[in-house]
């Protein structure tokens, strides 16, 4: 198979329709995109109705392209990232896996525009976030939630307003970032630096003011991050998890429990903004982002240094600090519920309580002069009692 008919074939899945974000070459099922979160099938001339071990495996050669190191990942550790470029059309990234003894790729799309806050409609925040001068932003959530475009945002928003030297590690390259005031050095995993700890040691000699590290995903990757941010430099990072409340946790469980006390101590003192996004089924088509963000203060740290404890859990911390833009998944699916963006029944889906996200539908539901009930015809029995 040559380059030319890899790009023919994903240049017709791209085509094939609206909104793709995805493709999927798996072994015994048609050629598939994932549109507006759906996966679809992918008609083709010749049609293929399923694709072969042998089709997958040399579609996956190809887009190694000899590489020996992706290889050996591939063999010894089941998968491998990889960036791939279909000139004058899209940019994937790429991850090619084993499963059951056969070869199974995603390609995930890469947007060429650089997304800014205004374009996404994220929250006002966003800008204050944009203005820190030191610490540690993370921003978590399920893969596919749109963490690395949220980050981008972020990152062009201090390109157009300061005079900056911004250093990132990525798996792979996503955004690739003009100089516009600040000057960008964009590393690519494997090809610029072997792991994510052995770059950001070598960052913090590269005299960076921010730094962006594509994932946490070890203890090392943590110690350095958190040792960039207390001499001074604005350290933004992606983890994978699903609040606020289990970011802290999670990072804190990396360590021994001898370290536990010190650490709380190191992230009180430098985690700024923690946000959190899932992504969520748009009325209409498509998909809307819903954001769960907690910043710092002294009931943060609080509870960063000793803790959840009744009544100081984050997230009626994040529900007292809505004034300074903090804001709970709950109040923000409601918020989306109210200007009609998403259903009652995607809003209850993705909310973290339940009973909260219900409540205030029916609040919204009520000021509309909506019914609130689906119980009709109720009067008094007034023959009770005079039998």
């Amino acid at each position: 198979m040559k380059k030319q008919e890899i790009d023919f074939i994903l240049s017709r899945m791209l085509d094939s329709h609206d909104n793709v974000s995805d493709l999927n070459l798996t072994v015994g099922k048609p050629l598939q995109v994932e549109s507006s979160g759906e996966l679809c099938t992918v008609e083709m001339t010749p049609d293929i109705k399923e694709l072969t071990p042998f089709q997958n495996e040399v579609f996956a050669m190809n887009l190694l392209k000899g590489d020996r190191r992706l290889s050996d990942m591939l063999v010894n550790d089941g998968s491998c990232d990889l960036s791939y470029t279909l000139p004058g059309k899209a940019r994937f990234r790429v991850n090619v896996f084993s499963q059951s003894g056969n070869t199974s790729i995603v390609l995930r799309r890469l947007e060429s525009k650089i997304p800014t806050v205004k374009d996404l409609n994220l929250p006002q925040v966003f800008y204050k976030i944009a203005q820190e001068r030191n610490g540690i932003v993370i921003v978590t959530g399920a893969t596919g939630s749109g963490k690395s475009t949220s980050l981008a945002a972020i990152l062009d928003d201090i390109n157009e307003n300061k005079s900056l030297h911004i250093i990132t590690l990525e798996d792979p390259v996503e955004y690739q970032h003009t100089h516009k005031k600040s000057t960008f050095n964009q590393r690519e995993l494997g090809t610029d630096f072997s792991t994510y700890a052995n770059g950001l040691r070598a960052a913090l000699r590269q005299a960076p003011k921010v730094i962006l590290v594509g994932e946490m995903r070890d203890r090392e990757t943590v110690e350095i991050g958190l040792r960039a941010a207390e001499t001074g430099h604005l350290v933004m990072a992606t983890l994978h998890t699903i609040d606020a409340g289990q970011t802290i946790n999670r990072i804190i469980g990396l360590f021994d429990s001898a370290e536990e006390a010190q650490v709380r101590i190191r992230l009180a003192d430098t985690v700024k903004w923690i946000v959190c996004q899932r992504l969520l089924p748009k009325v209409g088509g498509g998909r809307i982002a819903a954001f769960e963000i907690l910043g710092t203060g002294l009931r943060t740290k609080d509870a960063i240094l000793h803790g959840e404890s009744e009544g100081k859990t984050f997230y009626e911390i994040i529900e007292a600090g809505e004034a300074f833009g903090m804001s709970t998944f709950d109040s923000y699916i409601i918020r989306l519920y109210e200007k009609g963006l998403i259903t009652k029944e995607t809003a209850l889906a993705y909310s973290s309580h339940r009973g909260v996200v219900g409540r205030g539908i029916d609040s919204v539901k009520s000021a509309r002069g909506e019914a609130t009930s689906d119980i009709a015809n109720l009067e008094l029995d007034r023959t009770y009692g005079k039998y």
